[in-house]
């Protein structure tokens, strides 16, 4: 549906809401019509929160996790396992995980899978950065918490080729999680579950 603008300011607000991942038109339009109700001070606040994200926001140079410093919380955490290391697609996943309070060890983020049908290549993904945390020794297990899909397992199998000369244990969430799964879609209890009952890696 087109609509005719009063202003162009508002239509451009409203276009880039529309860029955001779940939101039309109608919802950015709904969202802009809500944030010009909203005083003077509340939209400040709002538009300097987002420009902070893109200025002082920080990736944390041992996992890849968003942080405010250098090091993430849970890579500087003395009392988290230093030796396991979950891998996992995204920071949202990481989130997923902390919150069902079953784990202990830390993480690394891979930025994405394997997918060749979205471009999506090995070298697209943060995959040197944990060899490199792996050839400086210390790592007794890396736990491959992928998505249960065929992208996943791709990906799961691609590192075990590649890492399977370090000595260390890989590991692979209990399938409790189902196939074609993703993290975000699992339940608390059935994803806390297995992560503690995870099996050993299975390459094959």
């Amino acid at each position: 549906m087109n609509l005719n603008y009063p202003s162009r300011l508002l239509e451009a607000a409203v276009n880039e809401f529309a860029t955001l991942p779940g939101i039309g038109h109608k919802t950015a339009l709904r969202l802009v019509l809500h944030m010009l109700r909203q005083d003077s001070a509340a939209l400040e606040t709002f538009g300097n929160t987002i420009i902070r994200l893109g200025t002082e926001l920080r990736f944390c140079k041992v996992c890849r996790n968003v942080c405010d410093e250098d090091i993430c919380p849970i890579c500087s955490d003395k009392r988290r396992d230093q030796s396991i290391i979950c891998v996992v697609e995204n920071i949202k996943d990481i989130m997923i995980i902390e919150n069902t309070q079953q784990y202990r060890g830390v993480y690394h983020v891979l930025g994405g899978i394997i997918s060749p049908m979205d471009g999506m290549g090995p070298s697209d993904l943060n995959i040197s950065n944990l060899e490199e945390r792996v050839k400086k020794g210390g790592i007794k297990e890396l736990i491959l918490a992928l998505s249960a899909t065929m992208e996943g397992d791709t990906t799961n199998f691609y590192l075990y080729r590649r890492l399977s000369p370090f000595k260390m244990e890989f590991s692979t969430l209990a399938r409790g999680v189902s196939i074609g799964d993703e993290l975000e879609y699992t339940d608390e209890i059935t994803l806390g579950r297995s992560i503690l009952n995870r099996i050993p890696f299975n390459a094959s």
